[in-house]
């Protein structure tokens, strides 16, 4: 590729993301922006209740109240032939079978609920009036009786014999039970071992907090047949195939439309009852009708992240090589399965296991419960993060139990580089890294050996102060295709259509930047265009850190199918042989003269039907991208933390990171990703978590007053930079950059954290480490000092 007319716009270029001046500007257009003619408005009742039968429900009162123009209920939905939402979990059921070859479950998620209600909030009903005060009036009218149940919202307990059951026909509420490596095989490498180090611990559950709440603005053409949904979602064609599904129509009949989209995260790639029940609702009453969630339904009802327990274990042999992993995991699924919402986190921490280090032998048993939690979906970093979080306790606990630097312990066990491509013992193969020189770049970056200075400094003020690395490696990819279509407009742009969606990523900047690149023409003439099935239907959509290598590779092979086809007209203009036709900085050159075509006189003479033979036509080329192989970007991250030992206030001093994301096409777009990351991982490690009562299984975190999240303040300068060894396996060699960071923190917080309270005595610390947290440990570490003569912590979480 030649920079050409691209310039200082093209690959590898820190070009400011156009999208921005739009959205910070109010310019931007969000699915609560619109408001069709006639439009009603929606407001679904929910379960009181967290497990309950539902003994009747009678809607005739709200459908007399003012305004009212539809209510539905279960009943209605049946009868309109509405079907669950699917969950795919058994597409294909080789991908993690039952450990005694069961059947994986499949229970029915309902848009609305019927029979029983399984976490507090579940939609029962769903009432469309004039506006939204009205139907919410009238949803209060609704007189439903329930026969309450005991719920179960910890895993563990879910699991036990008398535990209640949350699906009638899954006995001991298990969702799965799989094993993945070789048991025997980790068996010996245990009983030879000269040092063992365990790490039972908790991956704590997490509410997705993007800006926008969720919307679902329907509307239905009964003289086409044809219904519209606008909404927020990580791919258009991944929510039209389900809603298709779920309503028992053609896809053909669905279009879906998601213009500016205020953050995803994983949680956007789930089709919401909401969206279903806004369908239904345009169709029957002939109005566009739309549903905005407020953000106490956002903490309720959209899907949440991570909740593990997780028990590691590592063997090593008296030089400290690394022997054998094995991993315990149990995952609350929350009370049902939303669209491959059990399969991520499974599948990547089987992927895995070893992380970056050369490990013989390992063995997992996954399992997941059923609880009465709402559901768990993808979070940033979905599985990745938990196996890494896992693998880096387990390091760093060796490195102390043996008496050994952590970064000397990791550089020992590092797969080399000259071992690439690598197989790990979970199937995995690591095409390309260097994971002993991100580390050397990270602690230069972190000033490695300047670490004694500050931690005697932060002595001398009564402080404790700990430093912690995180390594980490990712499996990118998603689902195996995506689409592209480049279009050469008459005036000179260039319009690309991609199956991916942007949300924050940065996709209308740098895809614009490598098609300018690769086509040598003007970055402000690039026009990227997603987000709607009617204008492109095919692709997969925005997750797993997938974009740039699967719709960049996509557009690479739509460049050039455009430029043959560009080519073919040029010979007819030029009167020449097409293989005597080159192609370079946007135009079509006889080969050894001054004749030339551009790309936009060759889109004109296309449109004409200038070439011999061919009808008026755009001048375009399109590809549907196909490969079954991963991308794995990786990293180390480095952070120093000071805690107050009198109130356990922790604040992360310093921070550094290097990210392996292959060959990096915006550096200020991939250090943007690695901030935001880092902040997440941040919050997670430090302030996050989802609370429910265990007798009444209510929602104990419902609001930004009772959940923390991490704000400017919490987080020193943050130095980041990357370290590329280009990926071998797609045409860019990009491997990823969206989750790194989500990945990284975790355990590098942790980690730190520990370090520095372990002079106090302190050996483990569950995420997340709050002041009230961390004070408690050290009270306990410090065994006979009266907790009462030490001063409270400022800031708390509830407990579970």
């Amino acid at each position: 590729m030649s920079a050409g007319a691209a310039g200082s716009f093209g690959i590898g270029q820190p070009v400011r993301r156009v999208e921005d001046r739009r959205l910070v500007s109010g310019r931007g257009r969000y699915a609560d922006d619109f408001a069709p003619p006639g439009m009603a408005h929606g407001y679904v009742l929910r379960a009181p209740h967290a497990h309950a039968r539902i003994l009747h429900i009678d809607a005739a009162r709200a459908r007399r109240a003012k305004g009212v123009v539809l209510v539905l209920t279960a009943a209605e939905l049946e009868r309109e032939g509405v079907k669950p939402i699917p969950s795919w979990s058994r597409q294909p059921p080789s991908t993690f079978p039952n450990r005694d070859g069961s059947p994986l479950p499949d229970p029915p998620n309902y848009p609305l609920a019927r029979g029983k209600v399984r976490y507090a909030g579940e939609a029962v009903a769903f009432v469309v009036a004039e506006t939204q005060a009205l139907a919410q009036d009238a949803a209060e009218r609704i007189e439903a009786a329930y026969e309450e149940l005991p719920p179960v919202v910890a895993p563990d307990a879910a699991l036990a014999a008398a535990a209640p059951r949350i699906w009638e026909d899954i006995p001991g509420n298990l969702c799965f039970d799989t094993e993945h490596g070789d048991a025997g095989a980790v068996e010996r490498a245990f009983a030879a071992a000269a040092h063992r180090v365990r790490v039972p611990h908790i991956n704590n559950r997490l509410v997705v907090h993007y800006m926008e709440p969720r919307i679902a603005l329907a509307e239905h053409d009964a003289t086409t047949g044809l219904t519209t949904l606008r909404c927020g979602t990580q791919s258009v064609q991944r929510q039209r195939l389900v809603l298709s599904q779920t309503l028992g129509m053609p896809p053909e009949r669905l279009r879906v439309i998601a213009d500016d989209v205020g953050g995803g995260f994983g949680a956007r790639s789930y089709l919401y009852p909401e969206h279903v029940l806004a369908a239904v609702a345009a169709r029957l009453t002939g109005r566009p009708v739309k549903w905005r969630a407020d953000r106490s339904e956002c903490f309720l009802t959209d899907t949440q992240g991570r909740d593990q327990r997780i028990d590691a274990s590592l063997a090593l042999d008296r030089d400290g090589r690394f022997l054998a992993v094995r991993l315990e995991a149990l995952h609350n699924i929350g009370a049902c399965i939303t669209t491959l919402g059990h399969w991520a986190a499974a599948i990547n921490i089987m992927r895995l296991a070893t992380s970056v280090y050369a490990i013989p032998a390992a063995y997992l048993r996954l399992r997941a419960a059923f609880t009465n939690c709402a559901p768990v979906n993808a979070y940033r970093g979905v599985g990745r993060a938990e196996a890494i979080y896992a693998m880096e306790r387990l390091v760093e606990a060796a490195a102390r139990a043996i008496g050994i630097d952590s970064g000397e312990l990791r550089r020992r066990n590092f797969v080399p580089p000259e071992a690439m491509p690598y197989k790990t013992p979970t199937g995995s193969t690591y095409d390309s890294g260097d994971f002993a020189a991100v580390m050397a770049k990270a602690q230069a970056a972190a000033d490695w050996a300047g670490f004694a200075a500050r931690k005697a400094a932060a002595k001398a003020n009564g402080k404790l102060y700990g430093r912690g690395i995180g390594c980490y490696i990712e499996s990118a990819g998603g689902q195996p295709l995506e689409y592209a279509k480049l279009r050469a407009e008459t005036d000179g742009g260039i319009t690309v259509l991609v199956g991916t969606h942007n949300h924050g990523q940065g996709h209308e900047t740098s895809f614009a930047q490598l098609v300018a690149e690769r086509l040598g023409v003007p970055f402000e003439t690039v026009r990227v265009v997603f987000g709607d099935t009617a204008l492109v239907d095919k692709g997969a959509g925005t997750h797993g850190s997938r974009s740039m290598r699967m719709a960049g590779s996509a557009m690479l092979g739509a460049a050039a199918a455009l430029i043959a086809k560009g080519t073919e007209v040029a010979s007819h203009l030029l009167e020449a042989a097409a293989d005597d036709i080159e192609f370079a900085q946007g135009s079509f050159r006889v080969r050894g003269t001054d004749r030339t075509v551009t790309l936009a006189e060759a889109a004109r003479a296309a449109v004409r039907g200038a070439a011999p033979g061919k009808s008026s036509a755009e001048l375009a080329g399109d590809l549907e991208y196909r490969t079954e192989g991963l991308t794995f970007p990786n990293g180390c991250h480095i952070c120093e933390i000071e805690v107050d030992p009198e109130t356990g206030a922790a604040r992360i001093a310093r921070y550094a990171a290097v990210d392996d994301v292959g060959r990096v096409i915006n550096p200020l777009i991939v250090h943007g990703q690695a901030h935001g990351g880092i902040a997440q991982g941040a919050g997670q490690a430090l302030m996050e978590r989802v609370g429910y009562d265990g007798e009444t299984g209510q929602l104990l975190t419902g609001s930004l007053m009772d959940y923390a999240l991490p704000r400017a303040r919490d987080l020193p300068m943050l130095t980041v930079d990357t370290h590329e060894v280009p990926c071998r396996t797609n045409p860019i060699g990009v491997k990823g950059a969206g989750e790194g960071g989500a990945t990284g923190a975790p355990p590098a917080v942790i980690n730190a954290l520990l370090d520095a309270l372990a002079e106090a005595g302190v050996t483990h610390i569950d995420m997340p480490a709050t002041p009230e947290t961390i004070w408690r440990a050290l009270g306990s570490a410090a065994g006979a000092r009266s907790p009462s003569s030490r001063r409270r912590p400022s800031r708390s979480m509830p407990s579970d």
